[in-house]
């Protein structure tokens, strides 16, 4: 199985899907907030949002694209509270028609849109978009500096990117690195130094970072005790559980973060 095709079976089973939450909240119409307790398949929820939207400037008018965007819900938060545009790229089919299921039902069609793609190749213009996104996300790219790189080119001179992601501290083990790969899509897990130069390295100026992992180590804490809840009531249910990997690697991937052999970090760039 080919690197794309892992990551998206990856998520074509993952226990958190638009079918479920269609089938938790009707068919609608609703609210873009009815959607916020199910729709957040991120870190921190929209207190995550809240953060990079201060850093990425948001505004009325402003012009997002969510690199990796999977079912939209930032995206979606991001266009009602700040009345913008957003344009999402992602690799699986399934996020992509999942989105928009989930944009039509809260009313947002005309203002979010997720296109299937691969953000190292990203389907933009250059020089397209006011602001660059993405949560935990580049973590899946090997190439992650061609994704950085079409960051960069896509963004107008002014522009942010605000990317959370991994980071490492120390070179894991053979079985960790390989249960995190098969059952998380980890590939791309460079040092707080390493992220910060290869921004730079693509053209960016004020480069910032932020430590996430203490915060990180808390969420995700909480995170997995969601989807064990999860995987009962999905199954129950008859939708998409999460294979094996994925439960098994979940518990080891949080005794890491809470070890602090692996961290997150929240990278805030600029260009000029």
């Amino acid at each position: 199985m080919s690197l794309s095709d892992e990551i998206v079976e990856m998520y074509r089973v993952h226990p958190i899907s638009a079918s479920h939450i269609l089938d938790k909240i009707g068919t609608g119409p609703h609210k873009p907030e009815s959607l916020w307790p199910h729709d957040q398949d991120h870190y921190g929820g929209l207190e995550a949002n809240a953060e990079i939207a201060a850093r990425a400037n948001m505004k009325p008018g402003t012009i997002v694209a969510d690199f990796c965007a999977g079912l939209g819900g930032p995206a979606r938060w991001y266009a009602h509270v700040h009345g913008l545009q957003v344009m999402g790229i992602d690799l699986t089919s399934d996020r992509v028609k999942g989105a928009a299921a989930l944009n039509a039902v809260c009313g947002l069609a005309d203002r979010v849109k997720v296109v299937q793609g691969s953000v190292t190749e990203a389907p933009l213009g250059d020089q397209a978009v006011d602001t660059v996104v993405s949560q935990e996300a580049f973590l899946h790219i090997p190439d992650y500096p061609k994704a950085v790189a079409e960051a960069f080119r896509v963004l107008r001179p002014g522009g942010r990117a605000v990317v959370s992601t991994l980071t490492s501290s120390k070179t894991l083990s053979r079985a960790d690195t390989e249960l995190l790969r098969r059952g998380l899509g980890f590939r791309a897990l460079p040092s707080p130094t390493v992220w910060r130069s290869t921004f730079l390295g693509a053209g960016f100026a004020q480069v910032e970072t932020e430590d996430l992992t203490s915060r990180w180590a808390r969420v995700l804490e909480e995170r997995l005790e969601m989807y064990l809840a999860l995987r009962d009531e999905t199954t129950a249910s008859g939708h998409p559980t999460g294979d094996d990997w994925f439960h098994r690697a979940y518990p080891r991937f949080v005794d890491l973060v809470g070890a602090g052999d692996l961290g997150g970090i929240l990278i805030t760039a600029s260009k000029s």
